[in-house]
């Protein structure tokens, strides 16, 4: 199937000729149809599957055709999609702006930890399109700029991750707001009770259910590997294995924001050019990090999890867990940003002994041992491998390491006091207490590429997992064979 085939019109067909997109993912083949005949949807879809043009499109399609039938204002918010994060909500709007070249359709994207004088200013001038954080929508729905009273189509858009960060409370004050002839578009990547109760008090009854992969799947791209290694050894490994030049643009993981930049002191001290993105940084910082990655000026993007969303890179070949995630589906999310739209890619976890409970419940998840790379100067015979099968039960280590993200609480733990500074296990990464989205990116629309159609290109070849091939084997705490015990 083409995107010819969705009955499309042509200003969106032209515009995703001109970002080079022919052939649509599968949730994009699944849900645009039904967007189109104006039905609710339930999206279950992880990151990478091409979720944001699957409803940016036939949005962009039902607002043009409804202004035309129905003379609508150009100043009214007919759609409003909310998002959890900054990046994310920057994302789609990159999205509104790719696909929507061609069309007389206004948006902005709206985000509280900026000035709002830019935002008001667009809405203001009227938009059509409004792409909003929690937060800052009810603040300005508060101060008056924002009218939800003419909304058509509305979008929640990662919803397990709006009630990890605490936000359906704020969702809850949002919705008595938009009409109830409304159309609704529900996205979640995973499915647990509480999203299930929080779609269906949101959608009507019997919506459309578009699920393309199981949550916990990774793609048959992603060639994933996990090295045992001592905590205090991290830092080195990575020297080493980036070491590999043919290693041109990874991502790295860290579970907290104190890790994030202590991991880009030590990369800066090998002369290995390294960015952070976290709730901590400034926003124009967050924004040069992210256009410094995609251009490939920057290497190394070291993120949280929560910061992380939204990052959307052409040709990522390589993701490194530097810490492994507490949570077995975060470890989906992180690794599902490489190997896209059929690209190999390569994903490394490093696994120190607090870790090794994470390790055993993610493979659990995936139903997958994770091959174990021996054959580097930091294999540690003290920390075991973990087997698939037949093994004991391993205790979650106590305190923040052992736990996730609390409801209503985005914040990232602080680091434990035991252990390297950074290095130590906390609770899966979220952003600024209290208000996660409150730090965000540049005010307005933001144009540009958007990469959430399939593009059918390369993303690189598969260099070898960490370049350790050949590599003389030191064994850290001494058999001198680098066995396993």
């Amino acid at each position: 199937m083409t995107f010819d085939e969705l009955n499309l019109i042509p200003p969106i067909l032209r515009a995703l000729h001109e970002e080079g997109y022919t052939t649509p993912t599968p949730i994009q083949q699944q849900a645009i149809p039904h967007v189109l005949d104006g039905r609710d949807l339930l999206g279950v879809a992880q990151t990478g599957t091409g979720k944001t043009a699957a409803f940016t499109v036939p949005i962009l399609q039902i607002l043009t055709q409804t202004a035309k039938l129905q003379n609508q204002s150009h100043s009214r918010i007919r759609c409003m999609v909310l998002t959890p994060t900054r990046e994310l909500a920057i994302q789609i709007g990159e999205s509104f702006a790719a696909y929507g070249r061609h069309l007389p359709l206004r948006h902005t994207v709206i985000f509280g930890g900026v000035g709002q004088l830019p935002q008001t200013n667009a809405l203001k001038r009227g938009v059509e399109v409004l792409i909003a954080t929690p937060g800052r929508l009810l603040d300005l729905m508060n101060q008056g700029f924002v009218d939800l009273r003419h909304i058509e189509v509305f979008v929640l858009d990662e919803a397990d991750r709006m009630l990890d960060m605490g936000f359906i409370n704020d969702i809850k004050r949002i919705l008595p707001k938009l009409p109830t002839s409304r159309q609704t578009l529900f996205f979640s990547a995973t499915m647990p009770g509480a999203i299930q109760e929080l779609a269906g008090s949101i959608l009507k009854p019997n919506p459309v259910k578009v699920a393309v992969t199981p949550v916990s799947s990774t793609a048959d791209t992603i060639t994933q590997s996990v090295y045992m290694v001592q905590k205090n050894d991290k830092p080195e490994l990575l020297e080493f294995i980036l070491k590999d030049k043919s290693i041109k643009r990874v991502l790295v993981f860290t579970r907290t924001k104190h890790g994030a930049d202590k991991v880009v002191k030590t990369l800066a001290k090998a002369n290995i050019p390294a960015e952070a993105i976290h709730g901590n940084k400034s926003q124009n910082h967050r924004q040069r990090a992210l256009s410094n990655f995609k251009a490939g000026s920057t290497r190394v993007l070291v993120a949280t999890d929560i910061a992380a969303r939204g990052i959307d890179v052409d040709e990522l070949t390589h993701v490194i867990n530097y810490e492994i995630p507490n949570e077995p589906e975060t470890y989906v999310h992180r690794i599902g940003r490489t190997g896209r739209a059929g690209a190999d890619g390569v994903a490394l976890s490093f696994c120190d002994e607090e870790e090794r409970a994470y390790l055993q419940d993610i493979q659990k998840l995936i139903r997958r041992q994770i091959p174990v790379v021996s054959d580097h100067p930091y294999f540690s015979v003290f920390v075991v491998p973990v087997p698939l099968t037949g093994g004991p039960a391993i205790q979650r280590p106590k305190g923040p390491a052992g736990r996730g993200p609390r409801p209503g609480r985005g914040g990232e733990a602080r680091p434990p006091r035991t252990g390297g500074a950074g290095q130590g296990s906390s609770r899966t990464a979220g952003s600024s207490p209290g208000r996660p989205e409150a730090r965000p990116a540049a005010a307005g629309s933001g144009g540009g590429r958007s990469t959430s159609a399939n593009a059918n290109r390369p993303a690189g070849g598969r260099p070898s997992a960490g370049g350790t091939g050949g590599q003389r084997r030191r064994s850290r705490g001494g058999n001198g064979g680098g066995g396993q015990r």
